[in-house]
């Protein structure tokens, strides 16, 4: 079997892995609009996602007072939940974990989901189990700071040149330059791939089949 490049491979959540960018965009919206502000653009509500929940909030409502935060998460949880069985994995999610999982990579989540979220999520989508580790917004720094990758390459033992980042967004690719990883992009989800060039990612996926062709033969 060919060596591998990368022992620890570290995946973004939303959009990445699970397809819930369009939704997450208009939960961010609907939230905004309930607590008075002004509906943030398609684009603005899109690009927040990764970051920390009310960092993204925050950026994508700048005219809401920071007294009407609380009322705005609860909001946009309220919105989110009415939709939560309506998000599903992308296909081809589970043979691409299943063909890196073969070959002993050790699998990581690095979200800007909060620790509830996430563990809902994976029970849900039938993942528990198929990853060795996590890092959630809520319990470390939000994205693009480093410190998700730096805790989980410590958690592992896994220098920086043996560590991936796979996101759909700048502050994955980002996060990863920060942390002195490589990254690949993936353009299905929630941030135009024309950003990522300037983060000079490995690679640039345009569905999950190219993604997983990729890692197969360069991860």
């Amino acid at each position: 079997m060919r060596p591998r490049q990368f022992d620890l491979i570290a995946f973004d959540w939303d959009g990445t892995l699970f397809d819930s960018t369009q939704i997450i965009t208009r939960c961010i919206q609907l939230a905004v609009v309930d607590v008075g502000g002004a509906k943030p653009s398609d684009e603005a509500a899109s690009y927040v996602i990764g970051m920390a929940l009310m960092q993204a909030l925050a950026h994508a409502a700048p005219d809401v007072p920071q007294d009407k935060y609380p009322l705005l998460g609860e909001r946009y949880r309220f919105h989110y939940m009415k939709h939560a069985n309506d998000i599903a994995l992308f296909e081809g999610v589970l043979p691409l974990l299943a063909t890196l999982r073969e070959r002993h990579h050790w699998l990581a989540v690095a979200t800007g989901k909060s620790r509830r979220g996430l563990d809902e999520a994976l029970h849900t989508s039938e993942l528990k189990g198929v990853f060795d580790g996590s890092r959630t917004a809520d319990e470390t720094a939000g994205k693009p700071h480093p410190r998700m990758l730096h805790e989980l390459m410590r958690e592992f033992g896994v220098e920086p040149e043996r560590t991936l980042m796979i996101g759909d967004t700048t502050h994955d690719l980002q996060m990863a330059v920060n942390a002195g990883c490589a990254s690949v992009g993936v353009s299905y989800g929630a941030h135009d791939h024309g950003q990522f060039e300037p983060l000079n990612p490995r690679f640039i996926a345009h569905s999950v089949k190219e993604l997983h062709d990729w890692l197969s033969a360069h991860a």
